[in-house]
């Protein structure tokens, strides 16, 4: 007996049902969203390993991840503008749509109005990862709503979604480029003022940053990497010695000085932290540095090579054992002597006067890093400004406690909010974070001559629109009594 043909509708044959196609790369994209949200995971983690297993059971060539990680990356920097358009083609509150959703959505609209893939292209593939990870109910919905945005280009879009500037700045600031209003606010603040300064800052934010090396004294060189690599590979960096920057694409892990640790991934800014440091005058000793919020070990292990190379013993000391196992593995193979301790960095082990120089990098917000970890800044709140301020104090008051008289102590980190920089260094120096050794300013900016628009001192703030770094603040102190 025949089997039955599909029920007639309107008086043609129904269409048998088919398999949706899967697109690995799309299907990749949208793993690595749903962990982000799911877990509270940051891309750049969830990525590589995805990535890695993709070409070993897909068979991802070069072209397939870059296009994942540009969808991925694409539609976590682009979240708030995406998500302003998507609910002006919906009939319901954002907050009714099911995360999910959401996520394929992004991922249809950023490849809508942010990649130069053809709309119909665009459409029929997120449509078809919709049917893959959704079911063919909710890629209806899908296919409804991006048909609606293909309506207009982004810049359409942003005229329709976007207050004018001149009705609210800030709010047209936050649509345009992507970023909450609390934190528009907090860095047009940091900045001091001027549209073109915080807008240049928030369209640097949303750019793909460079992968950058430090070639770890003593280790490795500028001249090896930029040897290994080629010339059309890497070039040198531009303000530190030792950074050498990828060309797009380029897999640090492929090379022989990263894999063995005598090089590895490090932001300028950072390396120039830590160069800074080991660059200020100091009379009597200099026989022993601290690295008091030491995890996961990037800035240790440029500071002990640096300290190697004077003879100089290095303690890194880290809260979390688990971040202590790798600042261990990054100091590994240091050409000097060094310790790795887990140690609280507000109640140390360690005597008071005992170091010569000391750097506390202490937890932030993260806000001067949106580059690499575009998702933080759908997850902080203003709120959580206020809850990193008294262990900043509390660290930056004991490493001036932990270096001798004449000693100097940096303060970092890698947030730009005022909160969390110049006022927690004001506020220690004072004596509001309780009872603090004396100690006085020391300018920075002489200690970093080939670096330009370092401000008015004493302390540095970095830029990404300015200097190409992480957003990187540094104060340093000498204990005076």
């Amino acid at each position: 007996m025949n089997q039955a043909s599909p029920r007639p509708r309107n008086g043609r044959p129904a269409r048998p049902h088919r398999r949706p196609k899967k697109d690995p790369v799309r299907i990749l994209a949208f793993e690595a969203l749903r962990a982000v949200d799911e877990r509270d995971a940051y891309a750049n983690l969830v990525l590589p390993p995805l990535l890695r297993k993709a070409r070993e059971k897909d068979g991802f060539q070069a072209r397939d991840a870059a296009l994942a990680t540009e969808l991925v990356y694409g539609s976590l920097r682009r979240r708030g503008t995406y998500d302003a358009i998507i609910a002006a083609c919906v009939d319901r509150p954002l907050r009714e749509v099911d995360p999910p959703v959401l996520d394929v959505l992004s991922l249809g609209a950023h490849q809508l109005l942010g990649t130069r893939i053809p709309p119909h292209a665009a459409v029929s593939a997120t449509v078809e990862l919709a049917r893959v990870v959704l079911g063919d109910g909710r890629a209806k919905f899908v296919n409804a709503v991006l048909r609606r945005i293909t309506a207009h280009d982004l810049d359409g879009w942003l005229e329709r979604v976007a207050p004018p500037y001149e009705d609210d700045p800030e709010e047209h600031l936050s649509v345009v480029h992507s970023h909450p209003r609390w934190v528009v606010s907090a860095l047009w603040d940091a900045l001091g003022g001027g549209r073109a300064g915080i807008e240049e800052l928030l369209a640097a934010d949303n750019a793909r940053p460079e992968v950058t090396l430090v070639a770890r004294p003593g280790r490795a060189t500028t001249e090896e990497l930029l040897s290994t690599l080629g010339p059309e590979a890497g070039r040198a960096g531009r303000w530190s010695p030792y950074a050498v920057a990828l060309a797009e694409g380029g897999e640090p892990g492929a090379l022989d000085a990263v894999r063995e640790g005598r090089a590895g991934v490090q932001d300028e800014g950072s390396q120039l932290v830590a160069l800074a440091l080991a660059s200020a005058p100091l009379e009597g000793p200099d026989a022993r540095w601290l690295d008091g919020c030491a995890g996961p070990g990037g800035k240790a292990a440029l500071l002990g090579a640096l300290a190697a190379q004077r003879g100089a013993t290095l303690l890194a000391s880290e809260k979390q054992p688990h971040r202590a196992r790798l600042v261990g593995r990054a100091l590994a193979g240091n050409p000097g002597p060094y310790q790795v301790i887990a140690a609280d960095g507000t109640r140390p082990p360690w005597r008071e006067g005992t170091f010569d120089r000391a750097l506390v990098d202490v937890p932030c917000t993260g806000l001067g890093a949106l580059r690499r970890r575009p998702e933080a800044r759908w997850r902080r709140r203003p709120e959580d400004v206020a809850g990193f301020g008294p262990l900043q104090r509390a660290l930056l008051r004991e490493a001036l406690r932990s270096v001798r008289v004449g000693g100097v102590v940096a303060y970092a980190t890698c947030s730009p909010h005022l909160a969390e920089t110049r006022v927690v260094v004001e506020d220690v120096l004072r004596g509001r974070a309780g009872e603090t050794p004396p100690a006085d300013w020391i300018d920075a900016r002489p200690l970093l001559p080939d670096v330009p628009s370092l401000g008015n001192g004493p302390d540095i703030q970095l830029w990404p629109h300015v200097h190409g770094t992480d957003a990187m603040y540094l104060a340093l102190l000498r204990r005076t009594a």
